[in-house]
């Protein structure tokens, strides 16, 4: 039998125990991944629906009924003026004496709302045929351009149906659906496609040019992507936006160069965007100036918070209550004079930059810390820089309609499919941007495009 010295026991204990640790933290990083989700990490929030996280709600109750709540203002529509009304009918009591009863100039209303029975015109365009009497020759009267051009769908139903794909998510068969039970009109599916992806989409595509043109010269722009499938083939929507627009481009590209063909290396303006490689690389190309997104630091410091590693969670929660400050600040601007304001938003940007600089030389930090090693200036343009918001917040709140549309509409497939998604889905967002009707701008825009005539812009007009 051999005998071993306390030494050597310990050596042997400590080589047996260390392959043990090494598993114990590999499986405590891969649950710590498992464990991400988008309150902790710039992961997007569709994923959580894959799986959720575990989060158990406990609701008190209380007396409190359904609906409005004492106190709180009654909200009304306002009635229909008298040019909104189509048609009156008036009821009279005939059984009443009129020596004992005065009519009155006042009525008891009730406005109603009402489908007409066939909202659709079914309109046939005759042109006469006239022969030659003496050589026989036919000659026709001219239709009308628009005629020709619009074929068997009108321009209004054109956006109508347009509008329900594009905006309503709806597919071509629920389209079809739909007008053949509540309009009795019988398309098929493939007329409705050319309808969208042909007509509509081409008769968007000067408006949508337009606000592409004029991106390079826009002092400020939120920029975000996300990923989906066409055909099975990888695709990237990117959106774009403005101060009075918003514009969605698909590539087969998530790289920098999508942003070097879109605004051009001479852009100067202000770029709101998370930290993904492909904006930094731009950076360097170009003449922008970057503004990298504080809400996906904060979900990444969160994230750091929920681990096991005391001095890790201990970091985190102080840069999460720094985080806090900031914000508290942020949203008191407007009663804090100007240079006071100035002031202290400068000495949260110092100490969180200090935090960060001195951040632990721990697993999952150290990236953070390098980040800002390299880019803590932008990632604090706004201090500097007014107008400029903290957080990319607004650009995914422009591309989550689009995370939608694609989960009910499986996405597109192929050429015409990408440019209708992205020219519809740039009208539709800038319409609702600027408070305008976007049914109604596509119809316009149809019906100009029809008869060869300036299609209406999404620019905003000089005043």
């Amino acid at each position: 039998m051999r005998f071993y010295t306390e030494k050597q026991l310990q050596a042997r204990i400590e080589a047996a125990m260390a392959p043990l640790l090494e598993k114990i933290a590999e499986l405590e990083q891969k649950i710590a991944r498992l464990e991400k989700n988008s309150s902790n990490s710039s992961k997007p929030p569709s994923s959580d629906i894959v799986k959720p996280p575990k989060v158990t709600v406990t609701r008190k109750k209380g007396k409190r009924r359904k609906g409005a709540q004492p106190g709180h203002p009654r909200h009304e529509r306002a009635p229909f003026t008298e040019e909104e009304i189509d048609r009156q009918v008036t009821y009279e009591r005939e059984d009443l004496d009129p020596k004992e009863w005065e009519p009155l100039d006042e009525w008891e209303v009730v406005q109603q709302i009402e489908l007409k029975e066939s909202p659709v015109e079914i309109i046939e365009h005759r042109a006469r045929q006239y022969r030659h009497r003496r050589t026989q020759v036919l000659l026709c009267a001219p239709l009308p351009d628009e005629v020709r051009a619009a074929g068997l769908v009108g321009p209004r139903l054109s956006a109508y149906i347009a509008f329900l794909k594009g905006a309503c998510h709806m597919s071509y068969t629920t389209i079809q659906t739909l007008l053949a039970d509540v309009f009795g009109v019988h398309l098929s599916t493939g007329q409705l496609a050319k309808i969208t992806t042909c007509k509509v989409s081409a008769a968007l595509a000067e408006p949508y040019e337009q606000l592409r043109a004029a991106l390079p010269q826009e002092p400020q722009l939120g920029i975000d992507e996300t990923g989906h499938k066409d055909d099975g083939k990888a695709q990237w929507t990117w959106c774009f936006r403005a101060r009075s627009f918003i514009l969605f481009l698909i590539s087969a590209s998530r790289g920098s160069e999508v942003l070097q063909q879109v605004l051009g290396t001479a852009f100067a303006g202000v770029i709101n965007c998370d930290y993904f490689s492909a904006y930094r690389k731009f950076m360097k190309d170009s003449s922008a100036i970057m503004q990298f997104c504080l809400a996906h630091l904060i979900r990444d410091v969160k994230f750091l918070a929920e681990q096991n590693d005391k001095v890790t969670r201990n970091w985190a929660e102080r840069m999460l209550k720094d985080f806090e400050e900031l914000f508290r600040l942020i949203h008191r601007r407007e009663q804090l004079p100007e240079a006071r304001f100035q002031t202290k938003l400068e000495r949260c940007r110092d100490k969180l930059v200090r935090q960060f600089k001195s951040a632990p030389d721990r697993s999952g930090v150290r990236d953070l810390r390098q980040r800002f090693k390299l880019h803590a200036k932008q990632f604090f343009t706004f201090v500097t820089t007014p107008g400029i918001e903290p957080t990319n917040n607004l650009t995914e709140q422009a591309i989550r309609y689009i995370v939608i549309d694609r989960k009910v509409t499986q996405g597109t497939r192929g050429h015409n499919g990408q440019r209708w998604s992205e020219r519809i889905w740039t009208v539709l967002s800038s319409c609702r941007l600027q408070h305008r009707s976007a049914f109604q701008f596509i119809f316009e825009a149809v019906h100009a495009f029809l008869r060869g005539q300036q299609t209406p812009s999404l620019l905003p007009q000089a005043p």
